[in-house]
Order: structure tokens, then C-alpha cells, then sequence
């Protein structure tokens, strides 16, 4: 039976619920982009200070105190949402986000900018605790790794949209109204969320889900059992979660692979940003012409009017290799899209070809991990022309992305629903612990070779990095937890 028949007998109304979720993550990573999308225009107005090298200091910090507050609110927003519930955890959350988002507004100054980055960061950590239980309630073992593949692009059309239109409102209206009004966005949501999510037993005695759809939501004969091994518990005490190997296999995963996503978010307009920098001097290494800077050229760059013939002023300065990056950051995400959802069909397509769902993900993992190598040549690429290194770093965000949809899913594969928020929650705060590694790693080596002016070997070391973390991670899991199989806690 196909996927679309299945859903033509059976009903189709747990993929709203899905919808809903994307929504949510789609919102979650536009606010988040923010900051790295309007990184320069910020330092130009002295948010970070006036010297380039210290300004890349000041800005890791400003990410710095965003990753410690998500690591802090992962580990929080588990235990929450597991105790309020999945409609009202997910609502918190949001509010929340929302309005630190529209915060940043207000903040003109280093100091000011981490504390709305850190309620930003304590805030949005309930996103995928949410999401993850959210699917685990609504959806069966075979779709829930197709179902967190769609949510989870929803990351990627965030990132999408985030280019394509902050730097456009930073420069018509200024930089404040980028973050008020992606910030607005989360609230229209919240309206959507009050009025259409309800558990699977809700809208099963409301009439809206048939008994057909409810039976399939729940046809994991195994889960069943271990749920009602587990019936007469409480909530699971963190610190017996971590007695399970199962714990840090998830949490070992996402340690060594979320922080690769949260430096591409954060660094990658930089870099799009300084290698076309690099080219105006490159092609300038006398100075610029008389009334022409650095800075005006990059703007002009920047256009998306470029689209249809350079402007006179590109015309006339001649500087082979610019691109118009955040164009380049749209095409990358895109092509990310395609991988979360590929990542969530890949480990299905397995399965209905007779592999049982452990092999299935572990071979799926794997074959993502390999992928990601392709950036180890991204800088050096980029030296050549920049749309190389875009292109490699494409393929590494598209692995990424199908990764990130599988090792959410081995959580609800691996531990009974109740414990689903809690475990997510610890291994999200291991990932954030990982990106707080890398965004004091990343200021220290980009401000050290700014001085002496050859950032691109800086870049080159994060690459490698970036590389080389997702098959590291896939041999310790499966060195862990060698077979994927639900527990009784």
C-alpha cells in the first residue's frame, strides 16, 4: 500500500498537525537568523565596537550568551513541556520567543544584545522538545522519521526567507524593524495553535479524527507494550535518563553535529560577506578610486537588483568573483530542505524494502555523515570563486539536515512517549553546550587571523571541523547503542 493510500483510507489529519509544527520551526529559525544576516550592519553601527578584530570577539560573545541560555532553557524545557503538556508548553515557549525577538530592537550595545540573545536562546529551546513530542503523540515508529523531515525543514525555509527579506527591511526601514517584525510572526501563530491542536483523543471525541486514523497514530505494538510497562511510573528523574546509554549515545550525536548547524547559521554571512571583501582588495591592493570604500561596494553587492544586470556601480569598479551572498545563503537552504525531507523518505524507503527500522536509520545515518566531508575543501574553493564553496557547503547543510531528522527520531525509538521531552530536552542542551564550544572557538581563530590578514585560513580550520563531526558522531552511537530498540524505564 502507498504512502498516499494509506492517508486516503486512514485520513490525513495528523499531517496538520504536522503543518503546524513546520510553521512553528519555520518561525524559530527566522528570528534565530537574524543576528548573522545583519552581523556587519550592526558592527558598522557600533553594536560590537570599533575594531574588525575585536568586533568578532564581541559578536561571539553575543552568540555565546545565546548557546548557554539554550543549553540552560533544553534542559528546563523538557521537564515543562512534559509537565504542562504539548499545547501549552509549545505556546510558552513561542510568547516567549517572540518577544525577545522583537527585543533586540532595543539593543544598541554589546552587553544589551547578549541579554535579548539570551532570552531569545531560554526561550526557543522549547521548540524542538515540543515538536518532537508533538510527532511521537501523533504519529506511528514507520512515519516519524518522514514526519520529523518535514517539521524539521521547516529550519531550512526559515533560513530561506530570513535572507530574502531581513537585509531588505534593515535597509528600507532599519535594523530594529527586522527583529520587530519577524517577532510579530510568532504571535499570529499562537492564534492558529490554540484553535487546531488538541491530543489524538481530543479530536478523536470531538469527531474531527475517525477511529481509523487514531488506530494507525497507535498501531506500534512493541511501544504499546513498553507504555504500559511504564503506566504505574512518574516522570522520569533526569539523572536516571543518564544511566542509559541510550541518553548519551543522543546526547554524544548532537554534542558533535549541532554545533556545525549553529555555525553555519551564525558565521556563514560573515564568510559569504568576507571573502567578497576579500576580492575588492584583492582586485584594489593600491586602494580604492576616490570617493569609493569597501563598505559601499559590498552594500551594492548585496542587491538583489543585481538579478537583472549589474548596477553602474559594479560596472564601473570591475571586481571579478563578487556575489550577491544573501542569495547564495537562500540557495543554500534550499538545497537543505530537500535534505531534511530526503532524510526523513531514505530510512522509509529502507524499511518498505524489507530492512527492519534499526538497520534502516543506521544506514541512513551513515550514508549522511559521509556527505558533510565535502565542506573540508570549502575554503579553499572559495579562494578559486565563491560559488564553489557554496556549492560544497550546500551538500553539507542538505546532510545535516537529513541527519538532524533522523537522530530526533531515534529518541521516540528508543524510549517510552513520557521521557521523549526530557531526553530530547537533555541531548538539545548538549548540542547548545557544542555551540557554545564553537562560537568562542570561532571569534577566537577569525579575530586571530583577522590580525593577520588572512581570515580564510581561520575559516579553513572551522571547516575541517565541520567535516569531520558527523561520522565521528555516527561510529560513537553506534558504539554505544549498537541496535536501536525501545527501553522500559
Amino acid at each position: 500500500m502507498t504512502f498516499s493510500s494509506v492517508n486516503e483510507k486512514i485520513g490525513r489529519h495528523r499531517w496538520t498537525i504536522c503543518g503546524l509544527v513546520f510553521a512553528a520551526t519555520t518561525i524559530n529559525y527566522l528570528d534565530r537568523q537574524v543576528l548573522g544576516l545583519l552581523k556587519d550592519t550592526l558592527a558598522s553601527n557600533g553594536v560590537f565596537g570599533e575594531d574588525p578584530a575585536g568586533q568578532e570577539i564581541a559578536y561571539s560573545r553575543v552568540v555565546m550568551a545565546f548557546q548557554l541560555a539554550y543549553a540552560i532553557g533544553m534542559l528546563l524545557a523538557g521537564r515543562v513541556i512534559d509537565k504542562v503538556g504539548t499545547k501549552k508548553g509549545y505556546a510558552y515557549s513561542l510568547i516567549g520567543w517572540s518577544l525577545a525577538a522583537m527585543g533586540h530592537a532595543f539593543g544598541h550595545h554589546t552587553w544589551s544584545f547578549g541579554f535579548w540573545r539570551a532570552a531569545l536562546g531560554i526561550t526557543e529551546a522549547g521548540n524542538f522538545p515540543a515538536a518532537n513530542k508533538t510527532i511521537a503523540e501523533w504519529f506511528p515508529k514507520k512515519e516519524r522519521a518522514f514526519a520529523t523531515g518535514l517539521y524539521n525543514s521547516g529550519a531550512n525555509v526559515g533560513a530561506i526567507i530570513a535572507p530574502l527579506t531581513v537585509p531588505y527591511i534593515a535597509s528600507v526601514w532599519g535594523w530594529e524593524w527586522a527583529f520587530i517584525i519577524t517577532g510579530l510572526v510568532g504571535l499570529i501563530w499562537l492564534v492558529f495553535w490554540y484553535k487546531m491542536y488538541a491530543s489524538p483523543s481530543e479530536k478523536l471525541e470531538s469527531g474531527v479524527l475517525s477511529h481509523a486514523e487514531y488506530n494507525h497514530i497507535h498501531s506500534d505494538t512493541d511501544e504499546q507494550e513498553a507504555e504500559k510497562a511504564d503506566v504505574a511510573q512518574e516522570k522520569v528523574p533526569w539523572f536516571k535518563l543518564l544511566t542509559f546509554r541510550q541518553t548519551w549515545a543522543f546526547v554524544l550525536g548532537k554534542f558533535l553535529t549541532d554545533p556545525i548547524w549553529w555555525f553555519y547559521m551564525f558565521w556563514l554571512p560573515a564568510y559569504l560577506a568576507d571573502e567578497n571583501k576579500r576580492k575588492v582588495l584583492q582586485a584594489y591592493p593600491n586602494g580604492l578610486p576616490d570617493g569609493l570604500t569597501v563598505a559601499v561596494i559590498l552594500k551594492e553587492a548585496q542587491k538583489f537588483s543585481n538579478l537583472f544586470g549589474e548596477s553602474d556601480l559594479l560596472k564601473s569598479v570591475n571586481v571579478p568573483g563578487l556575489i550577491m551572498w544573501p542569495l547564495a545563503i537562500a540557495v543554500i537552504y534550499t538545497v537543505s530542505t530537500f535534505g531534511s525531507i530526503f532524510g526523513g523518505w531514505l530510512p522509509k524507503k529502507f524499511i518498505d524494502r524489507g530492512m527492519d527500522a534499526n538497520k534502516a536509520r543506521k544506514t541512513a545515518m551513515f550514508i549522511f555523515a559521509l556527505f558533510p566531508l565535502s565542506v573540508l575543501m570549502a575554503a579553499r574553493l572559495g579562494e578559486i570563486n565563491t560559488w564553489l564553496a557554496v556549492g560544497t557547503i550546500s551538500i553539507a547543510c542538505a546532510a545535516h539536515a537529513a541527519w538532524s531528522a533522523n537522530i530526533f527520531t531515534t529518541v521516540s525509538d528508543m524510549f517510552p512517549k513520557k521521557a521523549v521531552a526530557s531526553v530530547t530536552g537533555i541531548g538539545g542542551m548538549a548540542g547548545a553546550m557544542g555551540g557554545l564550544l564553537i562560537a568562542f572557538s570561532a571569534g577566537q581563530l577569525l579575530a586571530h587571523f583577522k590580525l593577520l590578514h588572512k581570515v580564510e585560513i581561520g575559516y579553513g580550520i572551522l571547516f575541517v571541523i565541520c567535516g569531520s563531526a558527523y561520522l565521528t558522531a555516527w561510529i560513537l552511537m553506534h558504539l554505544l547503542v549498537p541496535k536501536f530498540k525501545k527501553i522500559v524505564i
